[in-house]
């Protein structure tokens, strides 16, 4: 494969947004026979898992997925944004993301802002070379949405924190090497006061994974027991007691810059779609454009202020619930032109749209459920009163 030298990936490091995207799409044009087998990707997760971190390990050596990371992180410095233009031009192009790019935009940046300088520098450049996936312990039975209600504690032991509790939800866990732990340092009353942020290993003794399979067959989601796990105090990400921020901004980049990417998937799927169901009548293609492109506009604006280093507030929920709404009604329309392809249909195309249109079903829970974040935008947007 045809690698950019380094001298010239960090020259577009101070380039423009338009200058890094023709030299990506140049890039690409370039190595589309290498990168060809990536759009074909097993069904097998594991070996889908081995597949995008080769892909990973390319874009990496290539120099892409460094820009816009600082360089003390393995970075090659620039603004935020050129990772968003990384990410869209591949899903523009076909290709899925690298496996850690979810975990690189949602949890990267976290590491990067709270966790001591020493450990950022250690684990960053691990996860953007694909040697590591992370995970996300923050949804517990009991305590989805409603993150101050968690229960899962950590106890101060001198040295390290003694963690017991349960989560659940957590993607792709099994695979994951590092997790972004919330726990309960501060008593159940102090709510989110009284919650810590932890970066644990995932090999610790004491952590028990339990795969849970999804309604698209997929063991994507896993729960997680924890037992006396042992944690040092110099993994604790921000201050004690002071999770709550750390989970603020993940969820800002988990509603903001991920809504990015997945607006970028959902443009290059709607044309498969279309393509699959030409069905599908030019009055449904276009809402579902228009609900995209709005997502796309939504996302735009939130990437442009975390790139700025702004504070983006609540502004996010407005993303995830136009990310859900989106994406429910693209697979929905899908469904209700070409019912017999998306229930039915046995080739490889098929199966996907069938994979995604279930998956879909769950875009309105995940990452904050669209009626936590209508009743957001209701009190601190809008200035409601509480029910």
């Amino acid at each position: 494969m045809t690698s950019v030298v380094d001298d010239d990936v960090t020259a577009l490091a101070g380039k423009s947004v338009e200058e890094v995207r023709a030299a990506f799409v140049g890039w690409l044009a370039d190595n589309a026979a290498e990168l060809a087998p990536f759009r074909h990707l097993s069904t097998e997760v594991g070996q889908i898992f081995a597949t995008l971190s080769t892909l990973q390990r390319m874009l990496f050596s290539a120099g892409w997925i460094r820009l816009g990371w600082p360089e003390e992180v393995g970075g090659l410095g620039g603004p935020l944004i050129l990772r968003a233009v990384i990410s869209e031009e591949l899903a523009a192009a076909g290709y899925p993301p690298p496996f850690s790019f979810g975990t690189q935009e949602v949890l990267g940046p976290a590491v990067a802002r709270f966790a001591p300088p020493e450990l950022a520098a250690e684990m960053l450049p691990r996860l953007l070379r694909g040697e590591e996936s992370w995970c996300q312990g923050f949804s517990e039975p009991g305590a989805g949405s409603d993150l101050g209600s968690l229960r899962l504690r950590a106890v101060d032991e001198g040295d390290a924190w003694r963690v017991n509790g349960e989560k659940i939800w957590t993607s792709w866990a099994q695979f994951a090497n590092r997790c972004v732990l919330l726990a309960r340092t501060g008593t159940v009353e102090s709510a989110h006061k009284g919650i810590t942020a932890l970066f644990l290993d995932m090999d610790t003794p004491g952590i028990e994974i339990r795969p849970l399979t999804s309604m698209n067959g997929d063991d994507e989601f896993c729960s997680l027991f924890f037992d006396d796990v042992l944690v040092p105090k110099s993994r604790t990400l921000g201050e004690v007691n002071g999770g709550w921020a750390v989970a603020m901004f993940v969820l800002s980049c988990e509603r903001g810059a991920a809504a990015w990417q997945r607006q970028a998937w959902m443009r290059w799927r709607l044309g498969t779609i279309t393509d699959l169901a030409p069905e599908l009548p030019d009055a449904a293609a276009g809402e579902a454009f228009t609900l995209i492109h709005a997502l796309r506009l939504l996302s735009r604006r939130t990437v442009r202020s975390l790139s700025a280093g702004e504070p983006v507030g609540v502004l996010p929920s407005f993303d995830k619930l136009m990310m859900s709404t989106a994406e429910k009604f693209l697979f929905d329309a899908a469904l209700g032109s070409a019912p017999d392809t998306v229930l039915l249909g046995e080739d490889e195309a098929a199966r996907d749209l069938r994979s995604d249109y279930l998956y879909s079903r769950a875009s309105s829970i995940y990452g904050g459920a669209a009626e936590i974040q209508r009743n957001i935008i209701a009190e601190r947007v809008l200035g409601l009163p509480r029910e």
